[in-house]
């Protein structure tokens, strides 16, 4: 498990964790004398204000990033409406307020932003790791037929997502998802495809038990 480093400036506290990294960029393009991959080290946090560096973090896809205001500024909150993006060739951005279980449906995390692997490939599931680009993962991005349970007004607006044994994404609360082309779709409940081999991308369609799915996944301490 990669080091979570952490870097200090004046009213805010930077954290970083690699193992959740794509190199989406969206902070270098959002503040390079903060952000330079060519720099070591390579946050320079007090290169801005806790305001500027805040908001930057916060378009960080995959929670890699992440902050603690040490000025009594705003903390971070979830953004409204769970949000799970399909990027084509590549993860599935989520965003909002969600819940990380495993199998036996225990707490693992609670998140705000992440990227989760639909390729199969990655070596930190249930997140992506970036080595869909070296499994030439190909996929449009685009939804296939939405196999999801219709919003009631009895469903919750927190989204818990549970990682299936060597199976998929099992998502439980209100939630839309969008495919990269922009049709999108809501739902209570589905099952997001996590072997790289449905026909019905991005959702499950039971294919990962005829391709011997394996996915070591983290536990509840």
């Amino acid at each position: 498990m990669a080091k979570i480093r952490s870097y200090e400036a004046e009213g805010i506290r930077v954290t970083y964790d690699a193992a959740r990294c794509i190199h989406a960029a969206e902070c270098v393009r959002g503040l390079p004398d903060v952000f330079d991959p060519e720099r070591k080290p390579w946050i320079n946090a007090g290169a801005a204000s806790a305001d500027e560096l805040a908001a930057v973090v916060r378009c960080c896809p995959t929670g890699a990033l992440a902050y603690e205001r040490l000025d009594g500024g705003p903390q971070e909150e979830p953004a409204p409406g769970n949000e799970l993006r399909v990027v084509s060739n590549g993860p599935i951005y989520a965003s909002g307020d969600f819940v990380l279980l495993d199998a036996d449906r225990r707490e693992l995390s609670r998140e705000s932003r992440a990227a989760f692997c639909r390729c199969g490939a990655s070596l930190n599931k249930p997140f992506c790791d970036g080595r869909h680009v070296e499994a030439g993962f190909e996929d449009s991005g685009k939804l296939g037929v939405p196999k999801l349970r219709a919003t009631g007004e009895a469903d919750p607006t927190e989204l818990t997502v549970r990682l299936r044994a060597d199976g998929p994404l099992v998502l439980e609360g209100r939630f839309r998802i969008e495919g990269a082309d922009g049709a999108a779709a809501k739902g209570a409940a589905g099952a997001l495809c996590r072997c790289g081999a449905s026909k019905n991308k991005p959702f499950c369609d039971g294919t990962h038990r005829d391709v011997g799915f394996a996915a070591e996944d983290p536990t509840a301490g």
